[in-house]
Parts: C-alpha cells; structure tokens; sequence
C-alpha cells in the first residue's frame, strides 16, 4: 500500500479551499453548524459485509462481488454511480484488472468536495511476523474496507440532507496495495511508483475531463484499535488550512485524543496523485504510530487485518469529524 518517508518538508504552502470553509487558527473556537449523527454501528456491519466476501484482490471472485455491492450501495442512496475500467501494470510487469467507482451527489452542481478511499485488498500479508503467512492474501478490514464503510455511512447521511447543496464526490480507488512486497528480492527502480495505480488512472482522466474539487479528504486505515491520526506532511504541504480545520473540528466535538495537534511522517497514498496530478488540494487521514512493528498499525500488510482489530470509536471520531467539517462547508 503507502510507504512512510522519512521526509518532512521545510516549508508548507498555503491553498485556497474557497470561501465557505472557516479559516481558524491557534484555539480559535469554530462555530459548528446543525450535524447530524454518524452510526459507528452502520460503518462496522459494513465492514463485515465486505469482509464477508473474502480478501478483495484485484481480478479475484471476491473482488467483482465487492465491486457489484459498493455500485450497489451507493445507487441505492440515489446517487449518479460511474466507472473506470482499465488494466494497469502493477511491480512485475505484469496487469491486473482495476475497478475505480465513483458516487456523486448533487452532480449539477460545479462547487463540489472529494471523499475518497480505496477499496481493493492487498494480495500477500507480507509485514505478517510470521513467515508462512506472508504470501497469503489480506482480509482488509482496516487497510480498504474501514475507508470504504466510513465513506458509505457518510454517503447515507448526506443523501438524505436536504440542506446539503454542495457537489460530493465519494471515490473508490482500486489498486492501490498492489505495490512491490517486502519478500521480493529483485532489484526495481523506482518502487514507490507500484502503489496507488488506480487513484493515478483516475486523476489522469479527472485531468483530461476537467474535474475541480476545492478539496479532498483520503480515509486510509480509519478504524484500526489503537489508531491515533497525526497530521500527514504531505497533506500539510498541499492542503494546510484544511487539515488544520479538520482537526479543530475533531478537537471541539471531544475526538482530540485521535487526532493529536502533532505532525506524523510523509505517506505515499492515494492523496499524492490528487493532489500532484489532479490538482484537489488533498488531506490523508492516515493513522501514525510512533512505535510498534509498522507505523500503520500492528495488523498493517498481517493476516490479522479482520474485524475483531476495528474499533467502533475510532470509526465514530473519524466520520463525526468530517461530516461535521462538510456540515459546516457544504451549505
């Protein structure tokens, strides 16, 4: 999936996320506007549905039943369901198929907001301390479905909000942890360029049609026990005052302790091509610890990534705190 660097850039460049979003600073209160609430309960059963149907592995059974449910799920909310089918070329030279679903609400309206997530499962658990599991493919509960699921219950609520008149774009990116595994012993140049294939189709074909979003927000890994969400330094980078107003919001509605005003590494995910290719200044909600085996968690790339390692509360802190930073843009 992503890698850390251990980069932090020098210097952060502001951009303009519009007029609409509060430009706070320092313990500026924010005032909130009416939000409603975000069922945990919903994003978990959601969890176990796709986790149901088996590790979502570009190309597998389980992958296309995925693909139909989340088409599914989100026509059923009413909202306009597109698709980019393409192969693309993943570490070995090798192609695999690649499924990018897109969700708009409100698609009349030019003034719009990305949420974006990735879907597809790793094929091997190769950061598995155990060596016989490394080559097994990754159930995928955090690392592509807590995204997905979270992005879903958020999708429900705002469909069913008539005050929301802004343009939202839920995005699922396919192909993104097909990158290079741990195990494999041949010399390649350039390795970080076998992650995020998907997200790279999708925002070559947002260039080629235009599309313009104020900004974006990736949820990668939002439910993992334990999780704690320090600032990305490439989210910094491209999209400062939106990370710093989301974690405002997160701080003000009593989440603080999940997203702590501290700076974590620099992450190449999905967001990274939004934001160089695409154009969408891009916020990565990504989990940071600051020790263990992985900085993504102790169940990152392991066959230990099921839904008993997802907790419901960092899923509530995640979704409250961007449905209530939507709620108060997207009027």
């Amino acid at each position: 999936m992503k890698r850390l660097l251990y980069i932090l850039f020098s210097f952060l460049v502001m951009v303009s996320c519009g007029n609409k979003t509060q430009q706070g600073n320092g313990r500026d209160t924010i005032a909130m506007a009416p939000c409603p609430t975000f069922m945990s309960e919903r994003a978990m059963a959601n969890i176990h549905a796709q986790c149901a149907m088996g590790a979502r592995v570009p190309g597998s059974d389980a992958w296309r039943a995925c693909g139909d449910s989340i088409v599914s799920w989100f026509s059923t909310l009413g909202l306009n369901v597109t698709e980019q089918n393409l192969n693309v070329k993943v570490f070995d030279g090798t192609t695999v198929p690649c499924r990018n679903i897109t969700a708009s609400l409100n698609p009349e309206n030019r003034d719009r907001i990305l949420l974006c997530s990735h879907w597809d499962s790793r094929p091997w658990a190769d950061n598995d301390p155990s060596p016989e599991n490394r080559h097994q493919p990754v159930l995928a509960a955090n690392d592509g479905a807590s995204g997905v699921a979270v992005m879903l219950e958020l999708a429900r609520i705002l469909s069913q909000s008539s005050s929301i008149k802004t343009g939202i774009d839920f995005v699922c990116f396919d192909v993104e942890d097909y990158g290079t595994p741990q195990w494999d012993d041949v010399e390649r140049e350039q390795e970080e360029s076998t992650w995020c294939l998907g997200s790279k189709a999708w925002a070559e074909q947002a260039v080629s049609n235009g599309y313009q979003a104020r900004f974006g927000i990736l949820l990668d890994m939002v439910g993992g026990r334990g999780s704690t969400f320090a600032k990305e330094s490439v989210s910094l980078y491209y999209a400062k005052p939106i990370v710093d107003m989301l974690w405002k919001v997160a701080d003000q509605l009593g989440y603080g302790h999940y997203f702590p005003m501290r700076e974590g590494g620099s992450i190449i995910d999905d967001h990274l091509n939004v934001n160089q290719i695409a154009q969408v200044p891009c916020i990565d909600i990504i989990p940071y610890h600051s020790d263990g085996p992985s900085s993504f968690g102790p169940t990152w790339h392991t066959i230990n990534d099921t839904p008993d390692n997802i907790d419901p509360n960092v899923l509530e802190a995640v979704g409250q705190s961007v449905l209530q930073l939507i709620c108060n843009d997207a009027k």
